[in-house]
């Protein structure tokens, strides 16, 4: 029985910060045929009301890659990721890491319950969620490398030939190019733009409209961006225009505001929940009835094991499962590709036009969208790919 000797985790270097989500500072080659449309587009959210960080979110948030490699007695690794630097990796390495040497390298679900009882003095959401999600990672990717076997497998097997993928990005002459057949945009405009905002809105989705046609699913993401009144007065201007479904609208902590959009507009289809941690607000949610839709990142929620378990209270409850940015991590795509109830796929393509997909990877090892559609890596574990030099020249 492998036993866990080693938890570490550390800053990946400011080059990667990204790369995880947005494809940007991957393995790139080919020149863009334009600049990519994050590097001017304005994107609405919850700190849009201040001026000098209306522009930028980078401004603002506090991020910082996070890596985290557990090493069993054997010598075998596995590896994790999150974000929000130093006081995650304080978490790990000061709390998690010296209670969990010694336990059993299979036990992931042990593990997992142990880092949330441990947390509890201090809670097991916000940052700590964080924490226990990257370790929660490492302990899948190792114990599929320790049994030869992909990640997938051993979370039931594929449930699909492969998996459908939506782009997401507001660079959808792109998306379409690539061959996806459904696209989300990312909403310029909220609550603090004034009314005006509503009609920009509404003139962006209407032309993306246009532009893809009856047949292609569109979406609108809104970044904590709204409150209850924007939403429903927006959701109203939408209506004709076919959405699939309109995400993180709210305050995520608010679920009573949650619960009056829910009852006024019945007729749109909610999904929220990449600023939920732990299982407990989509148990709160489901028993609601607050959403249509579970996004939580598995990067950030609590790991696979917190996913799992979130998935279980969706399946239940009749509600659909989608990862935020389930397809630009090998976990998101091991994940989705080994549950039924998680029939899509988000990829956020953050790249400029006509570069192609798999150069903007930053996992050696990962699978990229084709024609909009994904299967994963079938190496052990995650498959991600990393040597031990890649692995070093990550650290900051």
């Amino acid at each position: 029985m492998a036993k866990i000797q080693n938890i570490q985790a550390f800053a990946i270097r400011n080059e990667m910060v990204g790369a995880l989500y947005k494809g940007d500072l991957g393995t790139e080659r080919t020149t863009p045929k334009r600049p990519p449309w994050t590097s001017g587009a304005e994107v609405a959210g919850p700190m849009s009301g201040y001026e000098r960080f209306k522009k930028l979110r980078s401004t603002w948030r506090f991020d910082g890659a996070v890596g985290c490699l557990i090493t069993a007695d054997d010598g075998t690794t596995g590896f994790g990721v999150t974000r929000n630097g130093q006081p995650v990796i304080s978490l790990i390495n000061e709390h998690f890491a010296p209670l969990l040497i010694g336990e059993n390298a299979m036990a992931s679900d042990r593990v997992w319950d142990m880092m949330m009882r441990m947390s509890m003095p201090y809670g097991s959401g916000g940052l700590t969620s964080y924490a226990i999600s990257a370790v929660d990672l490492a302990m899948w990717d190792l114990k599929g490398k320790l049994l030869k076997t992909p990640v997938y497998e051993l979370a039931g097997g594929p449930a699909r030939e492969s998996q459908f993928c939506y782009a997401t990005g507001n660079d959808t002459e792109w998306h379409m190019e690539l061959g996806f057949e459904a696209t989300k945009l990312a909403c310029p405009y909220g609550l603090f733009d004034g009314l005006d905002a509503l009609s920009k809105n509404e003139d962006l989705v209407a032309k993306t409209r246009d532009l893809i046609g009856p047949n292609v699913e569109l979406m609108l993401d809104c970044w904590m961006a709204f409150d209850v009144e924007f939403a429903v007065r927006l959701a109203e201007r939408l209506r004709p225009l076919g959405l699939r479904w309109i995400e993180d609208c709210l305050n995520p902590d608010n679920l009573d505001a949650h619960e009056t959009l829910r009852s006024r507009i019945p007729y749109m289809t909610l999904a929220t929940g990449e600023h939920w941690y732990t299982q407990y607000p989509f148990a709160h949610a489901a028993k609601r009835g607050l959403a249509d839709i579970f996004q939580p990142d598995i990067c950030w929620v609590g790991g696979f094991t917190a996913c799992q378990r979130i998935n279980h209270i969706a399946e239940a409850s009749g509600i659909e499962m989608m990862l935020h940015a389930g397809m630009n991590t090998p976990y998101g795509q091991h994940f989705s590709y080994a549950n039924a109830n998680v029939r899509w796929g988000e990829y956020f393509v953050g790249a400029g036009a006509g570069v192609p997909l798999k150069e903007t990877v930053v996992f050696p090892g990962m699978a990229v969208p084709e024609n909009g559609r994904l299967v994963p890596s079938d190496a052990p574990g995650f498959g991600l790919g990393l040597t031990e030099d890649l692995l070093e020249a990550m650290r900051a």
